[in-house]
């Protein structure tokens, strides 16, 4: 039996190696969640993915569909959700840069810019989106005169496309694109730029809240109710006398929207699901707020391309 000194030598040795061994555990844990975050924790989250600025752009799908839209990340996730863009000329890193602002109303022009990156240097690398590397829609700070067109361009980076501004006044250009770094990184954005057509400008009021529009014989309406930070079915349907219209792929889909809010001209660009939901081209929407809106749905038949224009409000 050891005696009663032995034990007093003996415990005090024991106590400091189980706290040396504490120490030592808790050291390891704290190493090791460090470094397991180096795949996109919050320790280490790089722009490895797509950045996305509340645009929308990309493919529809409703949530829960099997379009991976619980998680956003399938090449069908539902968009159209989160806040409008468009409202700067710089975002992450990336500006918009006009050669020239100022137009004759009524007179064709051409309009040429470039997107800078993070670098300061023109980028020259886009991935292709519904068809197109990049798409520009311009429309006057009343929302009138909309226009969706797709510029080329130059090895340089320089992109031109022409463009005529009808009427005197205050127009945006949007320009709508995702970025594809050397890494292979994307950066999904929208920026925005004033033009100016100068003359007198008359602003056009905007049109009474409506469902239903008619364009070139056309009669084009939509079921659904937006609603502020939920995701919400909209479905458009076009019609002739004959009955419905037998709609073709426009830009890789067989519609695009385009949300512009009053006030601000905050943009949401919106592609459909994939399939016609029987006749009716099917979107999904979450309005940025409440206000009052400019509703563009691009289709396409014939080999024709129009634009159906709606006044929506979002209580």
């Amino acid at each position: 039996m050891s005696s009663q000194p032995e034990r007093d030598r003996v415990a005090p040795r024991l106590a400091a190696f189980a706290g040396v061994l504490a120490l030592v555990m808790i050291l390891g844990f704290s190493v090791g969640r460090t470094v397991g975050r180096t795949d996109g924790g919050p320790a280490a989250h790089t722009e490895s993915g797509t950045a996305e600025d509340g645009h929308g752009h990309g493919r529809g799908g409703a949530p829960g569909d099997g379009h991976d839209g619980s998680s956003g990340a399938g090449t069908n996730a539902p968009t159209g959700a989160g806040e409008a863009s468009g409202l700067a000329v710089s975002a992450h890193g990336y500006t918009m840069v006009p050669e020239a602002t100022g137009f004759t109303a009524g007179t064709p022009g051409q309009f040429r810019f470039r997107v800078d990156g993070p670098d300061r240097q023109p980028v020259t690398t886009f991935a292709v989106e519904h068809d197109k590397p990049l798409h520009l829609v311009v429309v006057r700070r009343d929302l009138t005169g909309y226009q969706h067109l797709h510029p080329t361009m130059a090895a340089d980076g320089t992109w031109s496309v022409d463009l005529r501004l009808a009427e005197p006044g205050s127009w945006r250009a949007y320009a709508d694109f995702v970025a594809v770094r050397r890494d292979g990184a994307r950066t999904s954005l929208t920026l925005g730029v004033d033009l100016v057509a100068a003359g007198t400008y008359r602003p056009v009021a905007l049109p009474a809240a409506d469902r239903t529009a008619t364009v070139d014989g056309h009669t084009v309406s939509y079921e659904g109710t937006p609603e502020v930070g939920t995701m919400r079915p909209l479905l458009f349907r076009v019609n002739t006398p004959a009955g419905p219209a037998a709609l073709q792929p426009y830009l890789g889909a067989y519609g695009h929207l385009v949300v512009l809010r009053e006030g601000d001209l905050g943009y949401v660009h919106v592609h459909p699901e994939e399939r016609l939901a029987g006749t009716a081209v099917k979107f999904w929407l979450a309005a940025p707020s409440p206000g009052r809106y400019r509703v563009f749905f691009d289709f396409q038949v014939a080999g024709q391309v129009r634009t159906a224009a709606y006044t929506l409000v979002v209580t």
